[in-house]
């Protein structure tokens, strides 16, 4: 199994591929895990919505309501982490 580390690279090159095809993102290579998605402008409280779909279907996840917070969603990174920590 790969570890925590690249398990975090690899989700955030779907997440970012994702972003870049359901998002107007200019240049997806440009786009830093860290960059806040809100404040950007690439998604709004809608496409967090689409996030969260996104996220449960590829990595057989469920988000629950209590886990909707900024540091979860509001960045790749943060996605990717809250994956990883979905999953131990």
């Amino acid at each position: 199994m790969l570890s925590t580390n690249n398990r975090i690279d690899t989700y955030s090159d779907q997440i970012r591929a994702f972003l870049a095809s359901n998002f107007y993102v200019a240049d997806p290579r440009a786009l830093e895990v860290e960059t806040s998605l809100l404040d950007q402008g690439i998604i709004d409280s809608t496409g967090v919505l689409e996030v969260i779909g996104f996220v449960e279907e590829t990595f057989g996840i469920t988000v629950e309501d209590s886990e909707l917070l900024p540091e979860n969603f509001d960045s790749i990174q943060g996605i990717a982490r809250y994956v990883v920590s979905k999953e131990n």
